[in-house]
């Protein structure tokens, strides 16, 4: 019996019998949450994509994708709920003594430099006003959140990227280029650290008064598609990681595509993610123009 196999099977069971599964805690909090929306799961629907073997004498390790469905009623709509999720297991001999799902990855990005101070400029006191086609940056967001746009760079971390495709796609104007700590641009294979680092972006929606400009909202539901919310998952003042708001549920809450770990019609809270800590602090934007 191969090992993919074996993998299946255990996916088998977890779906069969998700209440009673010590194991995937992350996926009955995903559940449970959507019971506690008052939500109903209508069908869950999973696909194991291996990526990479490691075997050495009787030891085998299985790097894999968990590509997860949900179906879900919402009032009297039905939404899918998408994700991809990095899994590991490592089996001796036959049986898998080792396995853990990955349900988000984070970091500091393409640098590792302090927090440039220069995104914004302060010599600009009014707000300059743009046209934002909201419905544009959506379906980008929908047609590239499981794969990535060969016009841009993707990166092992690539939520940020994602996200700042979505707004250019959307119309936000760029500037402050080829300074990449001013502004928020990407072009001539180089970008600011705004357009790709999640913490460089949450500062420069914080106070940008030209080009792409937001206003920070006090709560989640006063959000629309086409929005953003930054991620600071242990509360220490480090943003780890943005999303776009592609939709709204039945409650008037914000339902979120992103990369890294990319997901479709995702729940925003992100308590379902193994990044989650009860420290998390968000920060919401809604896009001006």
């Amino acid at each position: 019996m191969s090992h993919t196999y074996k993998l299946q099977v255990y996916w088998e069971k977890v779906m069969d019998r998700l209440s009673e599964q010590e194991d995937e805690l992350w996926l009955r909090q995903k559940v449970a949450g959507l019971e506690e929306r008052g939500h109903q799961l209508q069908r869950m629907t999973f696909h194991i994509h291996p990526y990479h073997r490691i075997a050495y004498e009787n030891q085998t390790t299985i790097h894999y994708l968990l590509h997860l469905s949900l179906l879900i009623k919402s009032g009297k709509m039905n939404f899918l709920e998408e994700g991809y999720y990095v899994g590991r297991a490592h089996f001796l001999g036959e049986d898998c003594i080792h396995h853990r799902v990955m349900t988000e990855r984070w970091g500091k990005g393409q640098s590792s430099k302090p927090l440039p101070s220069d995104f914004i400029d302060k010599s600009e006191r009014s707000l300059s006003r743009f046209t934002y086609n909201r419905r544009e940056a959506v379906r980008y967001a929908d047609r590239w959140w499981d794969s990535y746009n060969p016009q841009y760079k993707s990166f092992d971390v690539d939520c940020t990227n994602y996200v700042s495709q979505c707004l250019r796609a959307g119309g936000a104007p760029t500037w402050g280029a080829p300074n990449r700590t001013k502004g928020w641009w990407y072009g001539s294979g180089t970008w600011s650290y705004s357009w790709s680092v999640a913490h460089a972006l949450r500062w420069y929606l914080g106070g940008a008064r030209q080009g792409l400009t937001a206003t920070e909202a006090s709560t989640a539901d006063q959000l629309s598609p086409g929005d953003v919310i930054c991620y600071d998952f242990q509360g220490n003042g480090r943003f780890d990681h943005n999303t776009f708001v592609v939709k709204k549920d039945a409650n008037g809450m914000p339902l979120v595509n992103a990369h890294t770990s990319n997901s479709r019609h995702r729940y925003w809270a992100y308590e379902d993610s193994t990044a989650y800590t009860p420290d998390i602090q968000y920060k919401f934007y809604k896009i001006d123009g």
